[in-house]
């Protein structure tokens, strides 16, 4: 009896002390910049989403946040470089659904999104809306674009800015809950895309709002359908596709903040906190709202949960789809 006991008052003593230790690392977090992982390009809408929230967490945590791109592979790249840093709290990687579900789907990653990372928080919605060029395709409605692509299938081509980019998945899984036969045109520039669309010479489109404000103010593009179940604040006079009979359907991109495996938990939960408190800032709210971004955010546990489930939807639908990478 009283040696089968020392091995447990050495484990609890173990435990008390890592505690100890990673309690006085949290108390002290942080002394110097944080890193946050882009893995895209300068620019790009995620870019642009990731320094608004930098800049507004950097305020809360008294230390800048800087943002280092890392892009390549569909967002794989620089994904799988954040996944190998060191569990400290000073590395984290902006999330989004390209490298942290799809590609699973597509292609084999160096990291596994659901066991390499600690979420830590959602920051931002990207919604796509259903726009067409009013020249070629004469509708008002997703009723009346619906019957008018039916009669026409395989004939009307859909832009993307790429294979397993939102909007090519937002017109794949369309087509299986519509029952319509569209053809994707992939495209390497975003801009090329508005710039096809309003040509007509690809004339379908599930852009993000940011991709097509200019156009849809212009007159150059008409807005049948946002692809969420609650209307875009950013359109808000643009009715739902729930709202015209397509229901059980809703995509949209979203961006969020995550932390490699093993990072400390009073540090996710000091992240967490501040991020929270950044998003529901006016301020950021604001500067994100200008941009066609609707800012949001979550519990640790509920984006953990958000990412297993947006993987388990997304596999079924791009099997579905017969969806393959390049």
């Amino acid at each position: 009896m009283r040696y089968s006991a020392y091995p447990r008052k050495l484990a609890l003593a173990a435990a008390f002390a890592l505690a100890s230790v990673t309690g006085a690392v949290a108390q002290g977090y942080p002394d110097h910049p944080v890193r946050l992982i882009v893995p895209f390009g300068a620019g790009s809408a995620s870019d642009s989403i990731a320094r608004i929230v930098a800049d507004g967490l950097g305020e809360r945590l008294g230390q800048r946040v800087f943002v280092e791109n890392h892009a390549g592979a569909g967002g794989n790249n620089g994904t799988g470089s954040a996944a190998k840093t060191a569990p400290d709290g000073y590395t984290l990687v902006f999330a989004a659904p390209g490298p942290f579900v799809i590609n699973k789907s597509l292609t084999p990653l160096t990291y596994d999104p659901e066991k390499d990372f600690e979420p830590i928080s959602l920051v931002a919605k990207l919604v796509n809306v259903l726009v067409v060029n009013p020249e070629k395709i004469p509708v008002n409605n997703v009723k009346e674009f619906i019957t008018y692509v039916r009669q026409r299938p395989g004939e009307i081509s859909y832009s993307s800015v790429g294979v397993g980019s939102s909007q090519h998945l937002a017109a794949a899984y369309f087509d299986i809950v519509a029952g319509t036969k569209m053809v994707h045109v992939p495209y390497r520039s975003g801009s090329q895309v508005a710039v096809d669309l309003v040509s007509g010479s690809v004339p379908v489109s599930f852009q993000l709002i940011p991709n097509v404000t200019a156009q849809l103010k212009a007159g150059q593009v008409k807005a049948l359908a946002v692809t969420t179940k609650t209307r875009s604040q950013a359109l808000p006079d643009v009715p739902t596709m729930a709202e015209q009979g397509i229901t059980d359907y809703e995509c949209y991109a979203w961006f969020g903040i995550a932390a490699p495996a093993g990072t400390p938990a009073p540090i996710i939960e000091r992240l967490n906190r501040d991020i929270r408190a950044t998003m529901a800032d006016a301020k950021t709210q604001k500067r994100l709202l200008d941009i066609g971004v609707e800012p949001n955010s979550s519990t640790p546990a509920e984006f953990k949960t958000f990412i297993s489930d947006e993987i388990a939807k997304w596999s079924v639908i791009i099997k579905k789809a017969g969806i393959q990478a390049n």
